[in-house]
């Protein structure tokens, strides 16, 4: 059975692999190479952003030193199957992604004025479109053919700092990447209804 519609443009198998079937790993094996790696991120771009901002900034931890430090900011629950994933990316937002305006929308700079006059609200946006961009960056991860371990139970203040110092980049997401290894997955957990969580007005 498929939860594809009749209309999709892609065919069932697809959309069950990215949406229906597709779990949260808890253990990973196999291997992502630099060339998945960078696949990933060039279906992400694509994903939609206010004013086209894209304030995501994707960090690939691959070295044992740095992974071990990644590994030392996360909740217990967390470490081991981090430890042990083929690859792990930290997701932050770019702090001053508004500099950068020229760049992503040329010829049309009269909103940037908005967010140099209010940090909070530049601050916010950044927030906000980055896990927007997040979870693109998953469905990307499962177009590809693998497993992804998207965790929040992370000493993210303390990522920052070992991970950008400078306060260039604020990160709000730990991913981990692979195919899913032995006993990745425990019972389906159950899910909100149309009728639960949708409303026509």
């Amino acid at each position: 059975m498929t939860i594809a519609h009749e209309e999709a443009v892609i065919d069932s198998a697809a959309v069950d692999a990215i949406f229906a079937q597709a779990r949260t790993a808890n253990s990973f094996t196999g291997e992502v190479t630099e060339e998945q790696a960078q696949a990933i991120y060039e279906l992400t771009k694509f994903g939609p952003t206010a004013f086209n901002s894209q304030p995501l900034r994707v960090t690939y931890v691959r070295s044992d030193e740095a992974r071990a430090t990644l590994v030392g900011t996360l909740s217990r629950g967390n470490q081991a199957k981090t430890a042990s994933a083929p690859l792990v990316a930290i997701l932050s937002y770019e702090t001053d992604w508004a500099s950068k305006w020229d760049s992503f929308l040329p010829g049309y700079n009269a909103p940037k004025a908005m967010y140099d006059a209010d940090p909070a609200l530049a601050a916010s946006t950044g927030n906000n479109n980055a896990h927007l961009q997040a979870g693109y960056f998953i469905l990307a991860v499962r177009s590809l053919g693998f497993a992804a371990g998207p965790m929040t139970g992370a000493d993210f203040a303390a990522i920052d700092a070992a991970f950008f110092p400078a306060g260039d980049q604020k990160s709000f997401l730990v991913v981990n990447i692979g195919q899913p290894g032995e006993e990745a997955w425990g019972a389906a957990k159950p899910k909100f209804s149309y009728d639960e969580a949708v409303r026509t007005v």
